[in-house]
């Protein structure tokens, strides 16, 4: 646990988790089994600060306090994959505030129902302060992550006039219970797409898709399922080849596939990570791709941002970190401004 929880310090404190409360939670934590109910409990504390401000009426506050409490119960839940009653509860939190959240954050934002395959992927949609139709980017979250890790992310986006729709996929948060992870991204992304499009403050002719870990491998598969509908792509950290991949994974986030996609064990889930590959695929991809890898990505090599840099068929850029762990979040000032600044022209 003590590696993991190194790996992950950047990542929690970058996405709304405080470097005193991460601290003081991994800090007292000596058994994993102890992880998810730990971060309830400050959760807990930062939902009573949201609760209590919206009952004063103090409404930004009640939003900036509910949807900090969201990412706490995300991060509790985060490939807590042992006992799946208390991963629930912890998910179904976690939901609960952002929604509570959405209408007083500085971009308010909406909860959004995908029609998919019998069920719905639930996803956000915030506006920037500008008149709209505007443009718009599609943020696909990782293995375990969720639309509510995401609240920093697209806050960069917006404060370029870029609206964003964060959206749980298949295998992903609100959709992880009925739908298991799938190599093939071409269903959701329609589906998303034709949804999108009855949103009139959103200019579909201006849609971007980015993606970070796993959804870096999902983003560009958005882009090449629907062609020159996407004007930009971005893809940070994401595998060519899950499977290839797989023996180099840790323990715990070869489990949470194992789980998220269904498989009835290791060897099936091995199996089916073999399917996830963007062998095939990238040269379908012909819109401008902007490539970020770390070179000190301990998940993925960072051999696999230059394959993909290599193999799609439009305008492609690759910015290589030297210092940069897995989905860089320990380097976010050298990649997260320049990638919003860098979507914001490809969509002027």
């Amino acid at each position: 646990m003590a590696s993991a929880v190194a790996h992950w310090a950047s990542r929690f404190t970058t996405n709304g988790i405080t470097v005193s409360d991460f601290q003081h939670v991994t800090g007292g934590l000596e058994r994993w089994e102890d992880w998810c109910a730990a971060w309830c409990q400050v959760g807990a504390e930062h939902e009573a600060l949201g609760r209590t401000a919206l009952a004063e009426g103090r409404l930004l506050s009640a939003g900036e306090h509910l949807g900090r409490a969201a990412v706490y119960f995300h991060f509790a839940k985060f490939v807590f994959v042992d006992d799946l009653d208390q991963m629930r509860a912890a998910h179904e939190r976690a939901v609960r505030c952002l929604d509570d959240a959405l209408p007083h954050r500085r971009w308010p934002g909406r909860k959004l129902a995908v029609p998919f395959e019998g069920t719905t992927l639930a996803g956000v949609l915030r506006l920037p302060e500008a008149q709209g139709p505007h443009p718009v980017v599609l943020l696909c979250s990782g293995l375990d992550s969720t639309k509510e890790e995401l609240q920093t992310t697209e806050e960069t986006f917006l404060a370029r006039g870029l609206a964003t729709v964060s959206v749980d996929g298949p295998g992903q948060g609100e959709a992880e219970y009925d739908l298991p992870i799938r190599a093939d991204w071409s269903g959701p992304a329609e589906a998303i797409a034709a949804f999108l499009e009855q949103i009139p403050e959103l200019d579909l002719r201006r849609l971007a898709v980015w993606g970070v870990s796993l959804g870096g491998y999902y983003a560009p598969r958005v882009a090449a399922a629907l062609g020159d509908r996407v004007a930009a792509c971005v893809s940070l950290s994401g595998p060519w080849s899950f499977g290839a991949a797989w023996d180099g994974l840790p323990e715990l986030t070869r489990k949470t596939f194992e789980v998220r996609s269904g498989a009835c064990d290791e060897q099936d889930a091995r199996r089916i990570a073999q399917n996830l590959t963007l062998e095939g695929t990238a040269e379908k991809i012909i819109c401008p791709l902007l490539v970020v890898a770390g070179r000190k990505d301990r998940l993925f090599p960072w051999q696999d941002a230059e394959r993909l840099r290599d193999s799609v068929s439009g305008e492609v850029e690759l910015l290589m970190l030297e210092d940069g762990n897995h989905g860089c979040a320990n380097v976010a000032p050298w990649h997260r401004p320049y990638t919003a600044d860098w979507l914001t022209d490809a969509l002027a």
